[in-house]
């Protein structure tokens, strides 16, 4: 959950080039082991992303928290056949529905790390509060900082940033430098941390200390809003920017 810019509805294709995944548009003749669509999805307008393997056409959803018909017709136009669910964190907008998809199509749910599972038992609850369906489900596999997802031949790296939530990951496709980042980081602003069990200081040490080092040249799917770069964030960001984080000091 997050206050952060909305995304243009709609299933938009992310281009590819010789180095990677850039921005948001249809995909050019050149071929990366990684595609990715972003799907906005409950009334929140949170970035589920449809993630496959070029060559094996296999693939995950990350973060499908509701629209389930809409992501499933999404799944079917790009000829996508899904292995697995990942899930970056708790909250209902990413992974409220999750558990009722991964029963419908005999899915495993990888993701998040178990610190989450206060907010994962706690989806029923949530559900009034935020207006967004959510029921509880128990993950297949639980993620830890240095685990590797796979689907086809794409292998993406998980990266624990607590902050936002305390289980809170991130997924990242080194070959493509692309991340998918949840609610850790977005387009000129960070995720919120005055959630239960959320943490400020712990927030801005993940994004400096393990985000930053994967380079600037990394482009992130945020879990709200617009894609963006690293690099670009660390010379405007107001919160985690290089000139924010020198202030602070």
């Amino acid at each position: 959950m997050a206050d952060a810019p909305r995304v243009q509805g709609g299933c938009n294709p992310v281009a590819n080039r010789t180095s990677g995944p850039h921005a948001l548009g249809m995909t050019t003749a050149t071929e990366t082991p990684l595609r990715a669509a972003i799907i906005p999805v409950t009334p929140l307008q949170q970035n589920c992303s449809l993630v496959w393997c070029s060559k094996t056409m296999r693939g995950a959803l990350i973060d499908p928290g509701g629209d389930l018909d809409r992501l499933k017709e999404a799944v079917a136009r790009a000829g996508v056949t899904l292995e697995k669910i990942l899930l970056t964190h708790g909250h209902i907008d990413h992974c409220g529905l999750a558990g009722e998809l991964a029963k419908e199509l005999a899915l495993p749910i990888e993701g998040p790390h178990e610190d989450d599972r206060f907010w994962i038992a706690r989806l029923a609850d949530d559900s009034g509060r935020f207006g967004v369906p959510g029921r509880p489900f128990e993950p297949d596999r639980w993620l830890h900082d240095g685990d590797t997802v796979r689907f086809g031949e794409v292998e993406m790296n998980v990266i624990h940033c607590p902050g936002h939530t305390p289980g809170h990951v991130v997924f990242f496709h080194r070959a493509t430098r692309f991340a998918f980042v949840g609610d850790v980081l977005f387009a000129g602003s960070i995720g919120r941390t005055d959630f239960p069990l959320g943490n400020h200081q712990d927030l801005l040490d993940a994004i400096v200390g393990k985000l930053w080092p994967l380079g600037d040249e990394v482009t992130f799917v945020p879990g709200h809003g617009p894609t963006s770069t690293f690099g670009r964030e660390r010379q405007s960001n107001p919160f985690v920017g290089d000139a924010a984080i020198a202030a602070g000091q």
